[in-house]
């Protein structure tokens, strides 16, 4: 029979405050336990949850939650969250189909106050609740925690200059860590080092102290001036002159795992304090695992792992992913062109752009987090000459969306964007899917899209979309790519030109970028039900090859269009729109693609079969279409 730990007592945070002050630091020792042991059957965001095990305690210990309201920016730090709030028993679903989210989620748990899944959101949110409460006259606390990662992004500092300005009753923990995914970048960065805010500044004013007292009463005085101005020596070697500026209560730094400095601050902040508090607090990512403490950033996101040596569970070889191909091929691009840059937002690994930074560390540039800067910022490059290629996730470069129309394409620069991501991520759910950008981007004038059936051919969209003179879009899966034999030299693609790689009498798969393969299985499969299918790879989302398209589609009468996107205003759209155009009403045509809704967390052979798009969808839906009584 098991020994019942204090995790196991607790099934919400009245729990957690009857356990006494001196045991918390057992219970955290067991918080780590948990997630380690199940992240390393789940694969998670480990690195920062085991980080944040004293605030959370701390947080859930003094305040009034959930009437008290918790934010948690990106929710990477939410695991001890989640197992203090109720959800310890099913914590091993965490990331799994119909299990638990990675994430905070409002409509899994009343302690979820706010779906977090981007960053920077968590300071704008909090103050919206706190606005809230406070027109309600309601007096519970609003709480922002926020990673020193996410604070370089632009809208974090707008949610601060408005709360310095409104004066509201909001508490904002900055869980600084030094890193977000990756180690962050920029001057703020560097302003909030701690290798500054706590050794020199501590030793720097006591010498200051000692020294001003050695002068008698005159010392004094002068101490006393300084104190009285802001505390002068804080507001000169932490970052409180920049958060007082901004008319917080600047508090910290403080030790992250000391749960009884933790206690006593909050406590104190939660009984005394008024207006907008900025806690600054000192973490370890990947505290309590050592390997994730030596490598905090392969420790951010990771699949499954052994325990005992940090080392992923062995896998079946697999072909090279998408992101590595993409790395690997404007590498060789940039050794032959000086014009080509890469920039890219906190996400340096993420995107494949590593070997790119080591080998060309000039013209490498992460900015952080902050993907509406990084699209201008290149836009800025290709106005004087410059080839950038900016890389970001698909979900992440929804945030960009002005920039991309206002100040790349309506200029119509030569900017290439590579998205990756492009589709059903998986375990991480709603706010990572990449399943809106061909919609949005497909729209908008002067933009050139393309979206690759391999990496074989993504190496020469690649290649197509740096020499276009104008803005172009690449787009491409998470995951391997087919293990197809890879040319050693690129190939400049004809502009808006598919190709047909099956011919066929009775209906036409218009599938594109990675279902352009379950699409090819899928005429197999009609083959043998006595279907005779064409499958054209479109290659380009826009311009499409209207010509080959519309030649193919009064050929069989029937088109089925396959896509990883939502369906209003995809791909399919604009082959209904192309039909319309040309007045060929009578193609009966079907659009496969994501519904109207949100796409839940699980893997992507699940939830495509989940949103039929995959090879026996296909097939069921071309044998609607022709009308046969066989069954897929």
């Amino acid at each position: 029979m098991s020994k019942t730990t204090l995790l196991d007592t607790i099934n919400s945070p009245e729990d957690l405050r009857k356990i006494p002050e001196d045991q918390l630091a057992q219970l955290a020792k067991e918080i780590r336990e948990k997630i380690i042991t199940t992240v390393s059957k789940t694969g998670g965001h480990l690195a920062p949850c085991l980080g944040v095990v004293e605030l959370t305690i701390a947080i859930h210990y003094i305040f009034n939650t959930p009437a008290d309201k918790v934010v948690w920016d990106v929710g990477h730090q939410a695991y001890a969250h989640k197992l203090l709030t109720g959800r310890r028993e099913n914590f091993d679903t965490l990331r799994q189909y119909k299990g638990i989210s990675g994430f905070p989620k409002r409509d899994e748990s009343p302690y979820d106050c706010f779906d977090t899944g981007h960053s920077s959101t968590s300071i704008s949110a909090s103050m919206g609740i706190a606005t809230a409460q406070d027109l309600k006259g309601d007096p519970s606390k609003a709480i922002a925690v926020i990673g020193d990662g996410s604070m370089t992004g632009g809208m974090a500092f707008e949610a601060l200059n408005q709360a310095g300005h409104i004066n509201k009753d909001l508490i904002v923990i900055l869980n600084d860590n030094e890193m977000s995914i990756s180690p962050n970048v920029g001057a703020l960065s560097s302003f909030l080092s701690r290798k500054l805010t706590s050794k020199t500044a501590v030793r720097v004013k006591k010498e200051m102290e000692h020294f001003l007292k050695s002068f008698s009463n005159v010392g004094e005085n002068i101490l006393q001036v300084l104190k009285k101005s802001e505390e002068s020596l804080k507001g000169f070697f932490t970052p409180g002159m920049l958060f007082e500026a901004l008319k917080f209560e600047y508090i910290g730094p403080i030790p992250g795992h000391k749960i009884e400095n933790l206690l006593d601050t909050l406590r104190n902040v939660r009984d005394f304090s008024s207006g907008p508090v900025l806690i600054h607090v000192l973490t370890t990512k990947g505290k309590g695992y050592k390997p994730a403490e030596q490598r905090p950033g392969d420790f951010h996101g990771v699949g499954p792992f052994v325990i005992e040596t940090g080392a992923p569970v062995p896998t079946p070889p697999q072909p090279p992913s998408y992101t590595k191909v993409f790395g690997d091929t404007i590498i060789k691009l940039a050794e032959t062109d000086p014009r080509i840059t890469a920039i890219t937002a906190a996400m340096p690994a993420g995107t494949g752009l590593i070997p790119f930074a080591q080998k060309f560390p000039d013209r490498f540039f992460d900015v952080g987090i902050a993907e509406q800067h990084a699209v201008t910022y290149a836009a800025g490059m290709a106005t004087e000459g410059m080839l950038p290629v900016v890389a970001i996730y698909s979900t992440f470069f929804q945030r960009a969306m002005d920039q991309i129309i206002h100040d790349v394409c309506l200029p119509n620069l030569p900017v290439t964007f590579a998205i990756d991501r492009g589709g059903l991520v998986g375990d991480d759910g709603p706010t990572h899917h990449g399943v809106f950008d061909i919609s949005f981007m497909r729209m908008i004038p002067n933009l050139l899209m393309m979206a690759p059936k391999d990496e074989e051919e993504l190496q020469h969209m690649l290649y197509t979309a740096i020499l276009h003179p104008g803005p172009a879009a690449v787009r491409y899966p998470r995951g391997s790519g087919e293990g197809v034999t890879m040319s050693e030299e690129l190939v400049r693609l004809p502009l808006g030109e598919g190709e047909v790689l099956r011919e066929g009498t009775d209906i036409l798969l218009l599938p594109v970028g990675n279902c352009v393969y379950p699409a090819l299985e899928a005429a197999e499969g009609l083959k043998k039900l006595g279907i005779d299918a064409a499958v054209i790879n479109p290659r380009f989302i826009k311009p499409l090859d209207a010509k080959l398209i519309c030649e193919w589609g009064e050929k069989t009468g029937k088109v089925i269009t396959v896509e990883e996107n939502v369906k209003k205003g995809g791909f399919g759209s604009g082959i209904l729109e192309l039909f319309m155009q040309k007045e060929l009403y009578h193609i009966k045509t079907r659009v496969l693609g994501l519904p109207d809704q949100f796409i839940e967390h699980g893997g992507q052979a699940i939830l495509r079969q989940k949103v039929k798009i995959d090879a026996p969808a296909i097939i069921n839906e071309a044998l609607k279409m022709t009308e046969s009584r066989n069954q897929a």
